[in-house]
């Protein structure tokens, strides 16, 4: 007989990445919810560093958007080798030429430049986010190099107009919106065999 999930294990195996947004902000209960969720996930040592800065200026996410794709340059996907041919990512499609994909909320995840388990604590600050996200009826999508969003003058600026620290780098993005009408849910990819080995 087959288990009933619960409702976190549902939640976990329903989320996507969307790439596809309505212009409509999200919520702010929502945000709140979403945000709370990033500051309980696990940091090592307990340190919690990592830094949310929440931009919801359509214009900034935009700008910063092109200069993070102009600064990618991503290996481009061909026929057998792609991200997503229901979303298409930047990789995916030449044409895309906003790498937050005119989501209406971009996170930054910012964390210490010196400390070992910076990405790491945002990974896992951005995978309880995505699911709060998810739970809400809110799309997500996890961007890496967050870096390269402020790798011109513009960029250096918007972070000094953050007050972000110097000792502090972006390490990611995370976008949020509803996921725009008619666009169907992503369909789940069957999971590979043999990826879970007992010893």
């Amino acid at each position: 007989m087959e288990t009933i999930p619960n409702e976190v294990i549902k939640n976990i195996m329903h989320r996507r990445a969307i790439r596809s947004f309505e212009t409509r902000q999200i919520e702010e209960s929502a945000l709140q919810q979403i945000l709370q969720a990033g500051l309980y996930a696990p940091s090592a040592g307990g340190r919690q560093g990592v830094l949310l800065v929440v931009c919801q200026d359509k214009e900034i996410n935009e700008r910063l958007g092109k200069i993070k794709r102009s600064n990618s340059n991503p290996k481009m996907a061909t026929a057998t080798s792609y991200v997503s041919r229901e979303q298409p990512s930047i990789a995916d499609d030449p044409n895309l030429r906003n790498a937050f994909y005119d989501a209406p909320t971009v996170i930054t995840m910012f964390a210490p430049k010196n400390f070992l388990f910076s990405a790491e604590d945002c990974a896992v600050a951005a995978e309880n986010m995505m699911l709060a996200a998810d739970s809400l009826g809110i799309g997500s999508c996890y961007i890496g190099a967050g870096w390269t969003a402020f790798a011109d003058s513009y960029g250096q600026e918007i972070l000094r107009r953050w007050g972000i620290r110097t000792d502090y780098y972006a390490v990611m993005q995370l976008l949020l919106g509803y996921p725009r009408e008619g666009d169907n849910h992503p369909t789940p990819k069957p999971r590979k065999d043999n990826r879970i080995i007992r010893v």
